[in-house]
């Protein structure tokens, strides 16, 4: 039996990193963090990617707005620990995976992506592709 794509995550990397970013979720939903930086500040987790051996989770987070991105997630990273506490008293995994937070991109790449696609001489390229062939090939 051989294995799959390595870079492809398996499925119980997946359910976990869903688990995971469930419960992150909740947490930092309620807001009861003592970080200045976290007070009152709404943070999507979009998404949780554990390691293959389930020791270490990445979590992509992106802040309401986007507003003070970057101190939000070095004060993520700072109660990263705090965090991972919380999320192994309701995460049951042999090991409690060590976090770390970098910002979620896709956002900013999906409004790129967006506006290129209304760019006058892209708009106009779409057309010309959809308009049928004149000879009729």
């Amino acid at each position: 039996m051989g294995k799959t794509r390595s870079s492809a995550p398996s499925q119980r990397q997946l359910r976990v990193g869903e688990e995971i970013r469930h419960v992150l979720s909740g947490i930092l939903a309620t807001g009861d963090l003592r970080d200045p930086d976290l007070s009152g500040v709404s943070i999507t987790v979009s998404e949780v990617r554990p390691s293959p051996d389930l020791r270490n989770a990445t979590a992509f987070v992106m802040p309401l707005a986007g507003q003070n991105q970057d101190a939000i997630i070095a004060a993520l990273n700072r109660a990263a620990g705090h965090l991972r506490g919380r999320l192994g008293r309701s995460v049951h995994l042999k090991f409690t995976p060590s976090l770390k937070f970098v910002a979620d991109e896709t956002f900013d790449e999906a409004t790129r992506i967006l506006n290129l696609l209304r760019d006058d001489k892209v708009a106009q390229d779409l057309t010309n592709a959809e308009d049928p062939p004149e000879d009729g090939a």
